[in-house]
C-alpha cells in the first residue's frame, strides 16, 4: 500500500487537467487543516522555531494582503455601516425639547406619574414609522431564475433584519407603527374559503400564507421582543402595532376579497383604530378599503365598516383621550355604567349609555397607507432621492412629485373625494404619515385646513433595499405635549419632531464588492503572469520531489544506501513545517523497518515514541507483499515521486489557482460568518 494524502488515485497532481473548482476548494481546506494541525504540534514542542518561521517576504505577500483587504470592506459593509448609519440618527444628535412651564403649573405631562419628583426637562416619547418593508416572494420577480431569485429573497430578509434589529437595539423605540404593505403578494394567495383570481398564484394557498407569516414574524416580532420589553426611564412600556393593511396586504378598492382581509385582520388586527400615545391621538384608517366606496360595482361589505368608523370617530376619540386622561390620573380606565331597568315595550328603543367624555385637545395624527389627494405636480422637497427637485418652482415640479395615476390594484394617491371625508370627519388633524410611495414625501395640504394651517403629510421611506431606492429608511418621531387637568396643551410650540433616518445603501454594497473581486482577479492574473517569467521564485517550477509519498512499490528507488541516509537527518529538522507545502519527513527520514517487531513500520533510528509523534507519521504496516494478498494491504513506500517542473501555462495556471483559492476560500467563510451572525 501507498501512503497517499489529498488527491489519493493522482501521484502527478500538478500534471493533470484543472479540477472543477470547488473541488479544488475543498481540497484546499482539507490540506491546509492537516498542515496547520502538523505545524502547531510542531510549534508546541519548538517555540522557538516560531520566530524563525515569520518573516516579512511571506507576511506581506500579495494573496496576504488580499485577505486583509476583503476581511476589512466585508467587515466594514456587513456590519460598520449599519451601525454608522443607526448612529447618525441617534435621538440626541436631532431632537431639541425645552421645558419653558414652572413645575407648578404642571398638572400632567407625557407618561410621568409624579411631577413632583420629575426635573422640568423634557421627557419626550421616541416613536418610528416602518413602511412597506414588502416581503419578496415568487409574485415579486416572477421571471427571476433560480438561485437568483432565492438569493434575491435572502438578502432582502437580512437587510430587513438587520436594519430592525439595529433600530430595536441601538434606538430603542418606545412605539414602532407600520404602515402597511407588509407582505408583497398577500393579497394573491389563496385562503380557505377563496381561491386567488389571478390562475398563476392558485397554488400559493393557506399553508404559503402562513410560511409567509412566520417570516415576517421572525424578522421583526422576534428582534422586538430580543430587545426587551423594559419601558425606559418616564416612560410606561413598549408597543408595536402593525395592524393598517397596504394593498399589497389586501388588494385596491373593489380588487379586496373578504376573505383576504379576515385572514389579515385575524393575524394583525383591525386596520381601523385609535392609539393614544404621549398625548397625542393617532387614527389609523384603512385607505385601501374605504376607496372601493367611490368605485363602480364595488361590494358595500368592503368599504362599509371604514365608513361606519369615520362616522363615529369624534364619540371614539373621545372615549379613548378621556380613558388614557383616567388612566395618567391612577383613576380606573373604563368609568361604572349605570344600570337601569326596562320594560318590555321600551327594548326595542333602547341603547347603551353613552358616557360623556370631557373633550380634550390633544394632536391629532392620520395614518394612512396610501397618501392623501394632492394635485399633479406637488413637489415633495429636496429629500425625496428617486426623483430630487428639479427646479426651484415651489409650487409645481412634475419630476420631484407623487405620480397621481392608478392602475391594477393600486392608486397612488386618495381621491380628492375619499380624502374630504376623512378629513372633514376627523377634523382637528395636524399630522399625516403614508406609505405606498417607496420614496420619501413631505409637503402640507393648504386645501384641507382642519388643524387651522393645514395638514403636515409625510410619507415614509420603504426599509427594504428591493423597493426601487438605494436608501431605505423610515422616520423617526419625538413626541412631548405637556397638558394640564383638562386635557388642553400647555405648550404654543409643536408638540412634534420629525427625522428621517436613511440605512445603507445595499446595491452600492454589492457594486463595490464585485470592483473589488474584479480588482483582486487582475491582480492575481498579474502576480501569475511575474512568477511565470520568473519561475526561479515559484515553489511549483522547483524540482524537488512531490509533496508527499506516491511510489505503488515500496522497494522502487528504495535502495538499502538510499535508506540508510536516516542516520543522517534531524528528527527536529524533519518535523519542522516547510514554508509552502504539508510538513512531512524527507525521503530520508521517512524509512520503515521491515519488521513489524520493531515498531509500528519505523526504523530504531527514529527512537521516539509514537505519541510524539505527528499522525500524518505515524502510517500502519501491513507486512511485506508475500504475506498478504489483499492489494489494499502493501508497505508503505520509503521514496516520493519526482515532480515535474512546470513552465509556461502551466506554472502560470498553478499560481493563479492556488492564490485565487486561498484568498477566495478565507474571504468566503468569513462573509459566511458575518451574514449567519447578523
Amino acid at each position: 500500500m501507498s501512503l497517499h494524502y489529498g488527491r489519493q488515485s493522482n501521484p502527478s497532481y500538478f500534471e493533470e487537467d484543472p479540477a472543477p473548482l470547488h473541488e479544488l476548494a475543498y481540497e484546499y481546506l482539507v490540506d491546509q487543516s492537516a498542515r496547520l494541525g502538523v505545524r502547531l504540534r510542531y510549534y508546541v514542542k519548538n517555540p522557538r522555531s516560531l520566530a524563525r518561521g515569520w518573516n516579512a517576504r511571506r507576511i506581506l505577500s500579495l494573496p496576504n494582503a488580499l485577505i486583509l483587504l476583503w476581511i476589512l470592506v466585508l467587515y466594514w459593509s456587513e456590519r460598520t455601516v449599519f451601525s454608522k448609519s443607526i448612529a447618525a440618527c441617534e435621538w440626541s444628535t436631532w431632537e431639541q425639547w425645552v421645558c419653558a412651564f414652572p413645575q407648578e403649573t404642571l398638572y400632567l405631562r407625557t407618561n410621568i406619574a409624579d411631577t413632583q419628583s420629575q426635573p422640568p426637562e423634557a421627557n419626550p416619547h421616541h416613536l418610528i414609522f416602518v413602511a412597506d418593508p414588502q416581503l419578496v416572494d415568487p409574485h415579486t420577480y416572477p421571471g427571476r431564475p433560480w438561485p437568483l431569485s432565492t438569493l434575491t429573497v435572502r438578502f432582502t430578509d437580512l437587510y430587513l433584519s438587520r436594519s430592525f434589529k439595529r433600530i430595536q437595539y441601538d434606538l430603542y423605540p418606545d412605539t414602532v407603527f407600520f404602515l402597511g404593505d407588509l407582505f408583497d403578494g398577500g393579497r394573491e394567495w389563496s385562503t380557505r374559503q377563496s381561491e386567488s383570481p389571478d390562475k398563476e398564484w392558485r397554488r400559493y394557498g393557506q399553508q404559503f400564507w402562513l410560511r409567509e407569516y412566520q417570516r415576517f414574524s421572525g424578522i421583526f416580532f422576534n428582534h422586538w421582543i430580543e430587545a426587551g420589553s423594559g419601558a425606559r426611564p418616564g416612560q410606561e412600556g413598549r408597543k408595536m402595532i402593525t395592524s393598517l393593511p397596504g394593498n399589497h396586504d389586501l388588494g385596491f378598492g373593489t380588487g379586496i376579497q373578504k376573505p383576504v382581509r379576515k385572514r389579515f385582520q385575524a393575524y394583525f388586527g383591525d386596520g381601523n383604530g385609535i392609539d393614544v400615545i404621549a398625548n397625542h391621538t393617532f387614527i389609523s384608517v384603512d385607505t385601501v378599503s374605504l376607496s372601493a366606496m367611490d368605485q363602480e360595482g364595488a361590494d358595500e361589505e368592503i368599504w362599509k365598516p371604514a365608513q361606519e368608523f369615520l362616522d363615529t370617530i369624534q364619540i371614539r376619540r373621545r372615549r379613548a383621550e378621556g380613558r388614557e386622561s383616567r388612566r395618567q390620573k391612577g383613576q380606573k380606565s373604563n368609568p361604572p355604567m349605570v344600570h337601569e331597568l326596562y320594560d318590555t315595550h321600551r327594548l326595542a328603543t333602547a341603547a347603551l349609555p353613552d358616557f360623556v367624555e370631557q373633550e380634550a385637545d390633544l394632536p391629532t395624527i392620520l395614518l394612512t397607507h396610501v397618501p392623501l389627494f394632492r394635485f399633479p405636480g406637488t413637489p415633495c422637497g429636496p429629500l425625496r432621492e428617486h426623483w430630487p427637485p428639479s427646479s426651484s418652482d415651489a409650487l409645481k415640479d412634475d419630476r420631484n412629485a407623487i405620480s397621481v395615476s392608478k392602475g391594477h390594484q393600486y392608486q397612488n394617491v386618495l381621491t380628492q373625494a375619499v380624502t374630504k371625508d376623512i378629513t372633514g370627519k376627523i377634523g382637528n388633524t395636524r399630522y399625516a404619515f403614508s406609505g405606498d410611495d417607496h420614496d420619501y414625501c413631505d409637503l402640507v395640504h393648504r386645501g384641507y385646513p382642519s388643524a387651522g394651517g393645514g395638514i403636515r403629510e409625510i410619507t415614509v421611506k420603504s426599509l427594504s433595499w428591493a423597493m426601487g431606492v438605494r436608501k431605505p429608511g423610515f422616520v423617526m418621531l419625538s413626541l412631548w405635549n405637556p397638558i394640564d387637568a383638562n386635557g388642553k396643551s400647555l405648550s404654543a410650540d409643536p408638540t412634534l419632531q420629525t427625522h428621517l433616518c436613511l440605512m445603507p445603501d445595499q446595491l452600492g454594497i454589492f457594486i463595490r464588492y464585485g470592483a473589488l473581486a474584479g480588482a483582486s482577479l487582475l491582480l492575481l492574473v498579474m502576480r501569475a503572469a511575474y512568477f511565470t517569467f520568473n519561475p526561479s521564485k515559484s515553489k511549483f517550477a522547483r524540482s524537488t520531489d512531490s509533496v508527499l509519498p506516491t511510489s505503488e512499490n515500496g522497494k522502487a528507488n528504495g535502495s538499502t544506501a538510499h535508506q540508510k541516509e536516516v542516520s543522517a537527518s534531524s528528527n527536529s529538522s524533519s518535523l519542522a513545517p516547510s514554508s509552502d507545502h504539508l510538513a512531512v519527513r524527507s525521503a530520508s527520514a521517512r524509512t520503515r523497518s521491515i519488521s513489524p517487531a520493531s515498531g509500528y513500520g519505523f526504523g530504531t533510528e527514529y527512537n521516539v515514541p509514537l505519541a510524539n509523534v505527528p499522525l500524518i507519521e505515524q502510517a500502519g504496516y501491513y507486512g511485506t507483499e508475500e504475506d498478504s494478498d489483499d492489494d489494499e494491504h502493501k508497505p508503505v513506500s520509503t521514496t516520493r515521486k519526482s515532480r515535474k517542473k512546470l513552465t509556461g501555462f502551466g506554472l502560470f495556471w498553478a499560481e493563479f489557482k492556488w492564490a485565487l483559492l486561498r484568498v477566495g476560500v478565507i474571504a468566503f467563510l468569513w462573509f459566511l460568518y458575518l451574514v449567519r451572525n447578523g
